[in-house]
């Protein structure tokens, strides 16, 4: 009698419309896959922080679920070679033939512009008695899923305005108010996909804008990953820098933690849940500038990094994702409109860019970035996954310009300065450079949580239900009204270019320390409702 098997919900990969099919993996060739396990019960709104130790414990995988997983590996000739209860993932390891009977799926060899590697198209099925317990398969397609969301100022790119300058990180702290601190006592994990960083770059950056001692900075490897400098400032290795450099000099006391992870939904995902679930490091803020078009995830992909980011929320971690720098398109040339993931997750404070002007210490002028002409925008718009979340009822968020008109959730959250011909003056490979893009703003932000935290004595954790919830929060943030990013304009209040505005640092900190967390507010996904099926 036939095994009965199921499909893997929301694991459908489409073919990459720019790559070739060349041949097919060696069928004796050993990788490694990671499934994420259903939550052993409910996550509850996060209106209280609760331990990593207490989260394990209470909505970590279900033992008994891992040995059901554990009986199908040795069913398929596979090892189990990592079981992680509170990350809820199983890492697998077996041949590719191996592999591709255990999930219904036949690998292949691709090439493509970024490079040659290993994928599928299709859907996965497993044993009828598994597929209740996966949120995901990932590691059995390794195409690149994420780009840096940086640009390089390069003169003669845009045009050439006179508000056109560059600022060290902590003078741009200061045009927005952020209030006395180091990030003492903080630990701010950054996510980096490539590249690398090396120590003697980060002694003489930090040196020359008068920072000492120099910040901890420490390299995690995720899936293998190691920092790894390429020696080109144009590429991961700018990305890498630029978070670290921008974070460093405004909080330089915070422990900085950078999870270098592969380039692939596995490797991205498990450098995240490796860093929010982190007992040794413990890490109070994320900072991800890395991100693509909700279009090309996976439905199972999307689920997955939101539940991480619901349980990060719940264990009073805050997650800053870049919005994107291709403006309301997200680099997507199929006429619709795109919100950069993990921006667009629920559970995330979402940061887009401005272009800031300034004269003697003070903001003159601050509007959406948009240089035009493919030369960079802000990140924004209405997701077509996520539906509005509760924090956003209240905020003016419209429906999505596409034809599904669908009333999704708002990106971004909040905005900063952006824009490379105002962008940030930092050291890479041993050369100076000035980056802008809302890769900029990510770390920006954490840099403001990490202080936030250290004068709190508390972290922040889900800063949104505070943001949209509290009045004077609100009011703490520098509306931005002028300008648009394509398909969305700024206006009074929150938009669809810079969500509710740039910074008052020091506003917002007296605004949260005259809010109560227990006046926040649950907040609830597609992918929330789905983990409880």
């Amino acid at each position: 009698m036939a095994e009965e098997r199921a499909v893997v919900r929301g694991s459908e990969r489409r073919p990459i419309i720019d790559a070739s099919l060349i041949g097919a993996p060696n069928p004796q060739d050993i990788i490694e896959v990671t499934l994420m396990l259903r939550h052993k019960a409910k996550l509850p709104a996060p209106t209280r922080v609760i331990s990593r130790e207490e989260y394990a414990r209470r909505y970590g995988a279900n033992p008994a679920d891992v040995d059901q997983v554990e009986r199908f590996a040795a069913a398929n000739d596979l090892t189990v070679v990592e079981v992680d209860l509170a990350r809820r993932t199983v890492v697998l390891s077996g041949t590719i033939g191996n592999l591709n009977e255990a999930f219904g799926t036949q690998m292949a060899i691709y090439q493509s512009p970024h490079g040659i590697f290993r994928g599928r198209t299709g859907e996965l099925t497993v044993p009828a008695n598994i597929a209740p317990l996966l949120v995901g398969v990932f590691g059995l397609d390794e195409r690149p899923q994420a780009k840096p969301r940086l640009r390089r100022h390069v003169a003669g790119i845009g045009p050439k305005a006179a508000g056109d300058t560059s600022y060290t990180p902590p003078a741009v702290a200061k045009l927005y108010n952020y209030p006395a601190g180091t990030g003492a006592g903080q630990s701010v994990a950054i996510i980096e996909l490539g590249g690398g960083f090396a120590v003697a770059d980060l002694n003489s950056y930090f040196s020359s804008i008068g920072i000492s001692p120099v910040p901890t900075v420490t390299a995690v490897a995720v899936d293998g990953a190691v920092n790894s400098p390429e020696g080109d400032p144009n590429g991961a290795d700018g990305e890498v820098l630029l978070d670290i450099e921008v974070v460093g000099a405004i909080a330089p006391a915070a422990r900085i933690f950078v999870y270098f992870a592969p380039n692939t939904d596995q490797g991205f995902l498990d450098a995240i849940t490796t860093a929010v679930h982190d007992t040794v490091r413990k890490p109070s803020v994320v900072s991800i500038s890395w991100g693509g078009a909700e279009s090309t995830w996976t439905s199972q992909s999307l689920t997955a990094y939101d539940q991480a980011f619901q349980e990060a929320a719940l264990l009073g971690v805050t997650i800053c994702c870049a919005s994107g720098d291709d403006g309301s398109t997200d680099g997507v040339s199929d006429g619709s409109s795109h919100v950069d993931f993990p921006a667009s997750s629920p559970h995330v404070l979402a940061c887009g860019g401005t272009r800031l002007e300034s004269s003697s210490g003070k903001i003159t002028k601050e509007v959406v970035w948009n240089q035009g002409a493919g030369n960079g925008a802000s990140g924004g718009g209405v997701s077509e996954t996520f539906p509005l979340p509760t924090f956003q009822t209240g905020a003016g968020v419209p429906v999505s310009v596409n034809s599904t008109h669908f009333l999704g959730r708002g990106v971004p959250d909040v905005s900063g300065d952006a824009d490379p011909a105002t962008g940030y003056q930092i050291l890479v490979d041993g050369r100076s450079a000035v980056f802008g893009g809302t890769s900029a703003v990510a770390p920006l932000w954490a840099a403001l949580v990490a202080i936030l935290n250290q004068q709190l004595g508390s972290p922040v954790g889900f800063l949104n239900t505070a943001l949209y919830g509290n009045a004077a929060a609100t009011k703490s943030m520098r509306d931005i009204t002028s300008g648009n990013n394509g398909a969305y304009t700024a206006k009074a209040g929150w938009d669809a270019c810079t969500g509710l505005g740039s910074p008052n640092g020091t506003s917002l900190l007296t605004a949260l320390k005259q809010g109560s967390p227990a006046k926040r507010k649950p907040v609830r996904s597609r992918a929330a409702i789905a983990s409880r099926d």
